[in-house]
């Protein structure tokens, strides 16, 4: 699974010091890259030793995405305007 190497959305529940410590991510819909995964809470979760990954990814017309799974290398998520997206989608 691709790790999540920069995520600049502070306000995300996993998000410390601008990493993913979710144990996995979903991405997206059929339609936007965005972080199925991103919420907010008033505390911080997951793994703080773990880096997070990309578990699944449903923008079919990713040129990274195979049959729903991410094949980059590496990600990161972002603010795409006012979406937190992964940054690395391409179209295919």
């Amino acid at each position: 699974m691709p790790v999540v190497n920069q995520c600049a959305v502070e306000d995300c529940a996993y998000n410390r010091d601008h990493g993913c410590h979710a144990l996995a991510i979903t991405v997206g819909d059929t339609r936007h890259p965005h972080c199925d995964t991103f919420f907010t809470a008033s505390d911080k979760g997951g793994d703080p030793s773990a880096t997070g990954r990309v578990g699944a990814c449903k923008v079919s017309d990713c040129r990274h995405n195979s049959d729903y799974e991410c094949r980059a290398p590496a990600i990161a998520v972002g603010y795409h305007q006012s979406d937190v997206d992964c940054l690395t989608y391409a179209p295919a």
